[in-house]
C-alpha cells in the first residue's frame, strides 16, 4: 500500500462497521459505502407512528467484543451507547403450557431442571463444562483468527477431535440431558446463527457458555442505537460513510483491486477493499466481470445456505406485561419441523417462533402504554422452496397473529396499530442475500473455519471479506469477530 492508505468497506452491517472502525483507528483512511438509506445492514430500524422496530439482531451476547472497538479507539462505550441487562435471557414456552426461564442464576436453573427431571441437574453441569471447554477453544482462541491455509485447520484438528466437533449440537446436548424439553432448550441456539441443531457442529454449543459468561444485553433505544453509536465512533475517528451508495462493481487491474464503482458511476479508488455484502453477491455481481468472480460464484453456488426467516413487525396499543423481552415459542414439532425448514420445498403447516418484546426492557420504543414487537419464524430459503411470498406472506402473517393471540397475547388483533413483514424475497432483494438466506452459508463443519470463504481472497490479495459469510460466521459476536480477523490481515498488509 502507498503512504496515504485508503480502504473501502462495502456494506455498513455490524461486520462492516466494526472493520471500518478498526481500520480508521489504526490510521487507514476508510470509506464505508451503504446501499440503503441508513447503516445497519440486517440491524436496520423501521419507524412508524411512534413505534420503533429493530429489524434484525436483538440479542447482544458478548458486549466485550463491542467494547473493544471503543477501547482501541481510545473511547468509552458508555459515552456512545447504554447497554441494559436482560433477564431472563429467554423464556422458552411449549404447547403443553409448560415454560422454562433461562436465567444466569444457577440455583434457579437447577430448581427448574430438577422439576422436569432430577437426573438432568448433574447432566446440565456436565453439559455446561463441555460448553465452556468449546467456548475456550472455539471462541476465545479461534473466533477472531483468520484461517487462510489448510495447515491452520490441521493445527486445531486434534483439539476439535477431542471436543467431538463431528457430533451435532442436538446429539451432544442429548448425551448429557434426558428431558426432551430441556434438550430443545439447550440446543435451539444454533438456529440463531442459521444452523440446524441436528446438522450443525457441536462447536456451536459454545453459544451457551458465551451467554452464561457475559449475559444477554439490549442497547437502550434498541439495536439501532448501538448502530448509531458505532457510526458516531467511526465518524469521530475521521471515517467517511456514504448511504444510498449502491456498489455496481469492484474494479480489478493486474489481479489487484483498484477501487469500487457505484451504480451512479462514481468511483472510489482504494488500496484495499473489504466486502460486508453477501458473499455470493460479492463474487457473482460485484466481481462478475472478472474470472475470479465467476469461478468463486460457481463453487459457492454448490454450498449449503442457511434457512431464511419470515419476520413480522407489529405495534399494539396495549402493553403486554405478561411477556418477557425474549420468548421462544416452540410449536408442536421440533426435529421434524427443523428438517422441513432445511430440506422441504414447501412451507410447513406449523411453526416455532421467536417473539421480541423490547418494551419490557425499554418502554421508549413505543408510544406510552403501547408496545413494539416483532416475531420471526424460520422458513426455507428460496433455493429449497420457491414459495410465492407475495401470496403466502399475508396469509402467514394472519396465521401467526392468530396463534400469538390464542396462546401469548390476548386481544392482539384488535389492538394492532401497525404491521409490516419481511420475507425471503426481501432478504434477497433488499439485502442481496443469495436465495434469500438469512445467515449466509449454513454453519456445518465442512463449511466452517478454513472451509468457509476466507477473510482474504486467495487470488486477489487486496480483496477481503467480512460478515456472516466468512470466518467465523453469523450472529453479532461472529461478525464482529470476523471484523477483527479481517482487520488483522488488512493492517498487516498496510504495515500497521
Amino acid at each position: 500500500m502507498s503512504d496515504a492508505q485508503r480502504a473501502v468497506v462495502i456494506g455498513a452491517g455490524f461486520g462492516g462497521l466494526a472493520l471500518a472502525i478498526r481500520l480508521q483507528a489504526s490510521g487507514v483512511q476508510t470509506t464505508l459505502l451503504e446501499k440503503r438509506d441508513k447503516p445497519g445492514g440486517r440491524a436496520y430500524v423501521y419507524e412508524d407512528q411512534g413505534f420503533v422496530f429493530d429489524a434484525g439482531p436483538t440479542v447482544i451476547t458478548d458486549p466485550s467484543a463491542i467494547e473493544e472497538l471503543f477501547t482501541l479507539a481510545g473511547k468509552k462505550m458508555s459515552d456512545y451507547v447504554e447497554m441494559l441487562p436482560v433477564s431472563p435471557f429467554y423464556r422458552l414456552c411449549w404447547e403443553d403450557g409448560s415454560s422454562f426461564d433461562y436465567v444466569n442464576d444457577q440455583e434457579s436453573l437447577d430448581r427448574q431442571i430438577h422439576a422436569r427431571n432430577p437426573a438432568d441437574v448433574a447432566g446440565y453441569q456436565r453439559f455446561l463444562a463441555y460448553s465452556k471447554a468449546v467456548f475456550d477453544e472455539g471462541y476465545l482462541k479461534l473466533g477472531a483468527v483468520p484461517f487462510l491455509s489448510f495447515r491452520d485447520m490441521v493445527a486445531v484438528g486434534p483439539q476439535l477431535a477431542k471436543l467431538q466437533a463431528w457430533r451435532t449440537v442436538y446429539s451432544m446436548v442429548s448425551k448429557f440431558i434426558q428431558d426432551e424439553h430441556l434438550r430443545q432448550a439447550f440446543s435451539f441456539h444454533s438456529l440463531l446463527v442459521g444452523g440446524n441443531p441436528f446438522a450443525t457442529s457441536s462447536i456451536y454449543t459454545l453459544i451457551h457458555a458465551l451467554e452464561r459468561k457475559w449475559g444477554v444485553w439490549f442497547p437502550k433505544g434498541g439495536t439501532g442505537a448501538l448502530v448509531r453509536g458505532l457510526v458516531r465512533l467511526f465518524e469521530d475517528l475521521g471515517g467517511r460513510i456514504e448511504v444510498n451508495a449502491a456498489v455496481a462493481k469492484i474494479d480489478v487491474e493486474n489481479n489487484r483491486v483498484k477501487g469500487v464503482r457505484l451504480e451512479s458511476g462514481e468511483l472510489f479508488p482504494a488500496d484495499s477493499v473489504a466486502s460486508n455484502a453477501d458473499v455470493m453477491f460479492t463474487y457473482e455481481k460485484l466481481l462478475g466481470h472478472h474470472p475470479r468472480g465467476v469461478s468463486r460464484a460457481n463453487s459457492l453456488r454448490k454450498k449449503r445456505f442457511s434457512n431464511s426467516l419470515f419476520v413480522l413487525y407489529f405495534g399494539v396499543n396495549h402493553h403486554h406485561t405478561q411477556l418477557q423481552h425474549h420468548t421462544v415459542c416452540f410449536g408442536p414439532r421440533y426435529q421434524q419441523l427443523i428438517h422441513d425448514i432445511f430440506h422441504l420445498d414447501t412451507l410447513a403447516d406449523d411453526f416455532s417462533l421467536y417473539l421480541h418484546a423490547p418494551c419490557i426492557t425499554d418502554p421508549s420504543l413505543a408510544p406510552p402504554g403501547c408496545g413494539s414487537h416483532y416475531v420471526l419464524a424460520p422458513v426455507p430459503h428460496l433455493g429449497n422452496a420457491p414459495i410465492d411470498w407475495e401470496v403466502e406472506g399475508p396469509k402467514y402473517r394472519d396465521k401467526i397473529l392468530a396463534y400469538l393471540e390464542e396462546r401469548y397475547m390476548p386481544g392482539l388483533r384488535s389492538q394492532l396499530v401497525t404491521t409490516r413483514f419481511f420475507t425471503p424475497l426481501d432478504f434477497r432483494d433488499e439485502l442481496n442475500a443469495h436465495v434469500g438466506s438469512a445467515f449466509s452459508l449454513e454453519p456445518i463443519l465442512t463449511q466452517s473455519a478454513w472451509f468457509r470463504p476466507h477473510n482474504r481472497d486467495a487470488d486477489l490479495p487486496n480483496l477481503y471479506l467480512v460478515g456472516a459469510g466468512t470466518h467465523p460466521g453469523a450472529g453479532v459476536p461472529g461478525v464482529i469477530g470476523s471484523a477483527k480477523a479481517t482487520a488483522t490481515l488488512m493492517l498487516a498488509e498496510a504495515g500497521r
